[in-house]
C-alpha cells in the first residue's frame, strides 16, 4: 500500500515515526455489547507506545439522545487539548479490531477541520502481529491548543438524508451487514426496525477489508462500490448503525480520490427508531 498521513498508513511507517516529537498516536477502539471487550481496559494492558485512548462515546454530543454524535467543536477542542493532541500534530488513530471505528475518529478530525490525521492499516492486531512494542504506561502530555472548523459537507442529519431518499441525488450507502441491510438480521440496539433507507445501496464494511484487518488498495475499493450499483458520479452519502464503520467507506472513498461524499451520523440508531420513516425490506 501507499503511505499517505492524511489517510492510510502502514505498520511501517508508524514504527519509522514513532519517534517524531508531534507525533500522537490515538487508540479509538470502541465494541458494541455483544462483542464483549472493554475496549478501556485493553488499553490500559497494552497500546502502541505513546498512545492516548479516544472514548468515541465521552468525546460526542450528550445533548442528542443517539450515540456517539460528534461533539460540539468547543468539546472537541477542550478534550483534545487535554489529551496533549493539537495544531501541528501529526495523528494516527488504530483501534484493537483491526480497522472498525479508527475510521470513525479520522472523521472527526476532518469534521473539526483537521486534515494532519490517518488511520493506521491493520491497527493493533497486525502492529502486535508482527512482534512490534507495546506498552501499559500513560502518555506524557503536554498541552496544545487544537483550532477546531467544522466542514458541514462531512456531515448530514435526518432531514437532508430524507430529501436525498426521495430526490435520489445522492447515493446512500450502507456499510452495516447485507443480512441487517435486509431487515433478515436482528439489530443489535433494541427498539429498531429491520431494514434500510428506501434507494439505498449496501457495501458492508468489510468488503472492504482484507482478511488481516487492512483496507483493500484503492482500485479494489472502487470495484466493490461499482459491483454494488453505486453510481460514483453522483455524491455519496454513508451510513451504518450508528455512525462508526459508515466512516470507513468515507476513508475508502477518500483514498479512490472521491471527495464529495459525507456521513450520516444518525445512521440506523436514528432511522430505523422512528416510525414515520419509510423503511425498505430485502434488496429493494
Amino acid at each position: 500500500m501507499q503511505d499517505d498521513p492524511k489517510t492510510l498508513v502502514s505498520t511501517d511507517w508508524l514504527a519509522r515515526h514513532l519517534k517524531d516529537p508531534d507525533l500522537r498516536i490515538l487508540d479509538a477502539s470502541w465494541y458494541l455489547p455483544q462483542q464483549n471487550r472493554d475496549a478501556r481496559a485493553e488499553y490500559e494492558a497494552a497500546h502502541i507506545p505513546g498512545a492516548r485512548f479516544f472514548d468515541i462515546d465521552d468525546i460526542a454530543d450528550h445533548r442528542s439522545d443517539l450515540p456517539h454524535m460528534a461533539p460540539p467543536p468547543e468539546k472537541f477542542m477542550s478534550r483534545l487539548r487535554a489529551m496533549g493532541v493539537g495544531d501541528g500534530h501529526q495523528v494516527v488513530v488504530y483501534d484493537g479490531a483491526g480497522l472498525q471505528s479508527a475510521a470513525r475518529v479520522w472523521w472527526l478530525f476532518k469534521l473539526m477541520g483537521q486534515d494532519n490525521v490517518a488511520v493506521l492499516d491493520g491497527g493493533l492486531p497486525k502492529w502486535q502481529a508482527e512482534g512490534r512494542e507495546v506498552e501499559d504506561l500513560p502518555p506524557v502530555i503536554r498541552d496544545r491548543h487544537m483550532t477546531a472548523r467544522v466542514q458541514n459537507h462531512l456531515v448530514r442529519d435526518v432531514t437532508q438524508v430524507s430529501a436525498a431518499s426521495k430526490l435520489g441525488d445522492h447515493e446512500i450507502v450502507d456499510a452495516r451487514s447485507a443480512g441487517r441491510f435486509r431487515g433478515e438480521e436482528p439489530e443489535p440496539r433494541e427498539g429498531l426496525r429491520g431494514g434500510h433507507i428506501p434507494g439505498s445501496k449496501n457495501v458492508p464494511y468489510t468488503a472492504l477489508l482484507n482478511d488481516d484487518g487492512t483496507m483493500r488498495s484503492p482500485e479494489e475499493c472502487r470495484a466493490v462500490f461499482e459491483a454494488a450499483g453505486v453510481d460514483l458520479g453522483k455524491p455519496i452519502i454513508t451510513t451504518c448503525g450508528s455512525g462508526v464503520t459508515a466512516a470507513i467507506l468515507c476513508l475508502a472513498l477518500q483514498r479512490m480520490g472521491k471527495t464529495d461524499y459525507a456521513l450520516y451520523d444518525g445512521s440506523w440508531a436514528e432511522w430505523g427508531a422512528f416510525s414515520t420513516l419509510p423503511v425498505a425490506t430485502g434488496d429493494d
